[in-house]
């Protein structure tokens, strides 16, 4: 059996750095998805608690959309500044990106309000593909 020692020394010099940059990472993320919920003019939660699937489809999607970026931001970052300024700059570029989709839908509000699936998951997948680019755009 080998010594477990160097791995456990590892373990302690690097949690510190790793929760430092996860916290990070995590509160851009919460930031800028309370900044999506306040651009769109319905009450996500609300609908979502009252059983409405369209809702709960486009802020998923937003979600992901929005960690998507921020993940490779994360990856590819050489400290807790990376993750700051580049993941707040994939952040408002996605924000950009989804009020310009929910421009061009149209009614996007009165459909996520009705129910109207077809526009949420349309919306979702449209920012999740924005995020992938974004994603790879940050990590190139």
């Amino acid at each position: 059996m080998t010594d477990p020692m160097p791995v456990i020394q590892s373990l302690m010099t690097g949690l510190p750095v790793f929760m430092l940059h996860l916290g990070t990472a995590t509160a851009v993320w919460a930031v800028a998805l309370a900044l999506y919920m306040w651009i769109t003019p319905h009450r996500e939660f609300e609908l979502i608690r009252g059983g409405n699937m369209a809702a709960a489809v486009s802020l998923g999607g937003a979600a992901i959309g929005l960690a998507l970026p921020l993940a490779f931001c994360l990856a590819a970052s050489i400290n807790v500044w990376d993750v700051l300024i580049w993941g707040s700059v994939t952040l408002i570029l996605q924000l950009i990106a989804f009020r310009a989709i929910d421009l061009l839908i149209g009614n996007l509000a009165k459909r996520i309000e009705d129910n109207e699936l077809a526009a949420a998951v349309f919306l979702a997948m449209m920012k999740i593909a924005l995020a992938a680019l974004n994603a790879a755009a940050v990590a190139g």
